[in-house]
């Protein structure tokens, strides 16, 4: 399997920060680590084993960040102005030095895909929302959108700015966004089993959507779903034609 690594220093968030590129070619993805973790994420836990063939043959090529989740979603004795300030850094350092260098990197001139297990979903969840037009769909397994989850209750704009479960009940009936989300392939899915505890912030946004009308696959699988990597290890080879087809 193809794989190089790649780094410099982000002006935004003023350290080095990784990128593991794997597969030589293909319909990119933007892949989330989960908590706290870093860009060999999906790859430690044996991901890029269960997505070897369609690596090889150039049908996807992954492009896997690194978190700064110790900052700030983790950081729960520290400051929430400066935890929610990093957060947005990580996100216009996502968009203004990510995707580019996928642009860059990925010469098949289509928009990269979104995914992430666990805290990843949340990041691949607050990335496509916020900007769907840099994106061709999401895939989010796992996840809490929900900052009191993390803040304990705290908010200020920024932070709000960061949560899918306090922005999108306001997003206004006719926002072009919503033309946008409805012209992408948009996936949420969660287990029914243990450590699924973002299942309430899962069904929180399915209600929101259908109200909004946007069109989004919101899956809740079974009792003996867990959170874990044995599961999202089915769930993304299950999803993965769906969201492949919107661009073949």
């Amino acid at each position: 399997m193809y794989f190089k690594e790649v780094n410099w220093v982000s002006p935004r968030l003023g350290k080095d920060m990784h990128i593991a590129i794997y597969g030589h070619a293909g319909v990119p993805f933007l892949v989330f680590a989960c908590q706290n973790s870093m860009c060999h994420d999906f790859a430690n836990f044996g991901m890029c084993d269960v997505l070897n063939d369609v690596l090889n043959d150039g049908t996807i090529q992954l492009f896997c960040v690194d978190s700064v989740d110790v900052d700030s979603w983790s950081l729960t004795d520290g400051d929430p102005v400066w935890r929610a300030d990093r957060q947005e850094c990580y996100f216009q350092y996502i968009v203004e030095e990510v995707v580019p260098f996928i642009r860059s990197e990925n010469p098949s001139g289509i928009l990269p895909f979104c995914t992430g297990c666990s805290m990843g979903a949340n990041h691949t969840a607050n990335t496509f929302l916020r900007r769907p037009d840099l994106f061709s769909g999401m895939l989010a397994m796992s996840g809490v959108y929900d900052t009191a989850y993390f803040f304990g209750g705290w908010m200020n704009d920024v932070l709000y700015n960061n949560s899918p479960e306090a922005y999108m009940p306001n997003l206004p009936l006719g926002h072009p966004y919503i033309d946008i989300y409805n012209q992408k392939k948009i996936i949420f899915c969660i287990g029914q089993g243990a450590w699924e505890d973002g299942l309430n912030s899962q069904r929180f946004l399915d209600r929101i959507f259908k109200e909004k009308g946007i069109n989004a696959w919101f899956d809740y699988w079974g009792f003996d779903v867990n959170h874990d990597w044995p599961w999202w290890k089915k769930q993304i080879r299950y999803f993965l034609p769906f969201l492949l087809e919107s661009v073949q």
